[in-house]
């Protein structure tokens, strides 16, 4: 079984998360797709998710999952200690999505933004929907 990510492929900041988690997925769970891509705009639109939605998302068991609870249910795959990032889940979602959205509304204005969507090595090439 494996869950779907769909990031902001434009997004500096949204594409180191993508780097992140790659590296502390050793199982493998995880598939991206940039909300951009034709793949990405059609889980969008089978899934009723909001266009205008300024988040990470997270499908999973046809659940969607979005911006802090998307982190963090994310988080709870990872390798290591990061697993301890679901303990998260029992603050109360406005107060995490706050400081999640302070994050999503600046994150082009901090880190960037890109013309294009990075391409994949090939070694995550397979990681990755089209």
């Amino acid at each position: 079984m494996s869950a779907i990510i769909l990031f902001d492929g434009v997004c500096h900041f949204c594409n180191h998360s993508v780097q992140f988690i790659l590296k502390r997925d050793s199982k493998e769970y995880f598939k991206f797709a940039s909300l951009q891509s034709n793949i990405g705009k059609k889980l969008i639109e089978n899934n009723r998710i909001p266009q205008d939605l300024n988040s990470m998302i997270f499908i999973e068991n046809d659940k969607v999952y979005k911006k802090s609870t998307a982190a963090l249910k994310i988080c709870s795959h990872l390798d290591g200690l990061w697993k301890m990032g679901r303990i998260f889940l029992f603050v109360p979602v406005p107060i995490r999505d706050y400081f999640y959205n302070i994050i999503s509304r600046n994150r082009y204005k901090w880190f960037g933004k890109s013309e294009s969507c990075r391409i994949p090595s090939a070694n995550e090439r397979n990681r990755f929907l089209e």
